[in-house]
């Protein structure tokens, strides 16, 4: 009976070296589970990155397609100048860009005449001031060569800053045109501190540092001292505004209220001379059938890493720098 029941009885240790010897497979295998894993991600990655920069050679290396607005630099023609979106560092509409676009327009044999495609809700009058100022110098230069302003959508603030430089200025009947002064934006957050039991912490040199601080309580001496900043770049904006247009313009003080028109009103009060587009400028207006698309682009590299400062200096901009928007 004993000699059956020791037959019977199971070997402690061997349970216990089958149990870990399971375990240890199913660690094995699921450890060559995870690299396969690991291998095929790794590929795929690899893989993608490989194709990301082979499409950026391509993009840099190839030249640009021709659309058929583009020409043989041989031919007589008018250049084009995008200033599309927010004008402003860092972006395709910032002065050093334009200018140059402009300047290889104005210096080009077969270029006759240079149309300024806009677009623009307007943005910083730094930026708008240089691109009217160098227009207005090459213009001085090149008195042969005619600059039309083309209005699209819209045409405002420091997107006519610019426009006034041109020669005529030409829009569509719906167009948004005017919105002629200058603004600063900030935020106060002063009750909700208190509200949320915040203490705000702040230490400066100097008893100005902290101007429109918006989690302190607005000093009125520091919103005076801003008033004069607005208004002295308000007064710089309408005397653009008035050399460029000159008596075109009638004698209504309005037009620099920062009030916009549309471009049929616009047309009445002289802030544009006539109703049309491009199509329109070039066969009345420069008799040339061909233009040649000189807007300043940038490559995929600028693009991807200018994207990182823009989106930085547009941060500041819009807490502290006055905008012609």
């Amino acid at each position: 009976m004993h000699q059956d029941e020791s037959k019977t009885e199971t070997n402690p240790s061997r349970e216990l070296h089958s149990w870990e010897r399971d375990a240890l497979i199913q660690i094995a295998q699921a450890g060559l589970i995870e690299q396969r894993r690991a291998r095929r991600w790794g590929i795929f990655f690899k893989l993608l990155g490989f194709a990301y920069l082979i499409a950026i050679l391509i993009l840099v290396v190839l030249p640009r397609s021709d659309d058929g607005n583009t020409i043989s630099k041989s031919r007589p023609a008018a250049a084009v100048i995008d200033i599309h979106g927010i004008i402003a560092a860092g972006e395709a509409t910032e002065a050093d860009s334009i200018n140059r676009a402009l300047r290889q327009a104005f210096e080009a044999d077969n270029i006759k005449g240079i149309i300024l495609n806009l677009n623009s809700p307007g943005g910083s009058p730094v930026q708008a001031g240089r691109i009217y100022d160098e227009i207005m110098r090459l213009k001085a230069k090149h008195p042969d060569k005619p600059v039309y302003a083309v209005i699209n959508d819209i045409c405002a603030s420091g997107g006519y800053y610019v426009a006034a430089a041109a020669d005529e200025i030409i829009a569509d009947r719906a167009s948004i045109v005017g919105s002629i002064g200058v603004r600063m934006d900030s935020f106060g957050f002063v009750d909700s501190l208190e509200k949320l039991g915040v203490e705000r912490r702040l230490l400066t040199a100097g008893e100005n540092k902290a101007l429109m601080d918006p989690f302190l309580p607005i000093v009125p001496e520091q919103v005076d001292h801003l008033q004069t900043i607005l208004d002295n770049i308000h007064v710089q904006f309408i005397d653009a505004v008035r050399n460029g247009r000159g008596d075109r313009l009638i004698d209504d003080e309005r037009i620099f209220s920062g009030l916009v028109w549309s471009g049929e009103q616009s047309l009445a009060i002289g802030l544009v001379d006539e109703l049309g587009d491009i199509d329109m400028v070039l066969r009345d207006k420069l008799q040339l059938k061909h233009f040649v698309d000189m807007t300043p682009k940038k490559n995929p590299l600028e693009r991807l890493f200018g994207q990182i400062e823009t989106s930085t200096i547009r941060i500041i901009n819009n807490l502290f720098t006055p905008k012609l928007q």
